[in-house]
């Protein structure tokens, strides 16, 4: 029964958050990437050229992320569904194009290594549960429920997970738990990060990072 319902809930939330998003020109997004447009810092003083992000600073990894989740991202910080003090600036002036163009480029990226963040054997355990098991008896969902096996992101809709920096995941996780974001399909992470608790957000983050962009094993 509970495959049953997993894989109900999957099929029904992609069939409601569905989004088309016109594919952009790498090569023009490499040049924003590392040049601006003109009105704000370039992606590359936070992200990288590489798109390896910086965990340290809370920086997320964007190389190998799927476009249209980006685009998405980008478009809602600049429309202010989303909130940064950091990204909403520096995107404000972006048309459409150039956000596709970004996007582009950091897709066609390959997926950068994984540093290994430390991490206690209970809590990884902790986190591993939580990732491809869920906690059913509190209404936590499995991440790979919606994110996909191997947490390697599912569409525009459910981003990568997998060799993701803990910090912005933990971030992201508080973030909708206390509500200052919210631009989630359907709501369902608001739901589901209300009810984790600090250290399965710590736990679950440290193991996610942990894991292999690419689904290998």
């Amino acid at each position: 029964m509970m495959l049953v319902h997993r894989g109900w809930l999957l099929g029904a939330v992609l069939a409601l958050t569905g989004v088309a998003h016109g594919a952009g020109d790498p090569e023009k997004g490499k040049l924003i990437v590392t040049a601006g447009d003109g009105s704000g810092a370039p992606c590359v003083a936070c992200h990288g050229l590489d798109g390896a992000g910086n965990d340290l600073a809370g920086f997320p990894r964007l190389a190998g992320m799927d476009a249209g989740y980006l685009v998405k991202q980008v478009r809602d910080y600049r429309s202010g569904a989303r909130k940064s003090a950091v990204m909403s600036p520096n995107v404000d002036d972006l048309n459409d194009d150039q956000i596709a163009d970004v996007a582009a480029y950091y897709a066609t990226l390959d997926t950068a290594p994984t540093s290994l963040p430390s991490g206690a054997p209970g809590a990884l355990a902790l986190g591993e549960a939580l990732a491809t098991k869920g906690d059913w008896d509190h209404y936590i969902v499995p991440c790979e429920t919606c994110h996909g096996p191997g947490n390697v992101g599912v569409g525009s809709d459910f981003p990568k997970l997998a060799g993701q920096h803990p910090t912005y995941i933990k971030q992201q996780l508080k973030a909708w738990k206390t509500g200052t974001r919210n631009n989630d399909p359907n709501h369902l992470m608001l739901a589901i990060a209300g009810r984790l608790t600090e250290t399965q957000i710590e736990a679950v983050a440290a193991w996610l990072a942990r894991q292999d962009p690419k689904g290998g094993k």
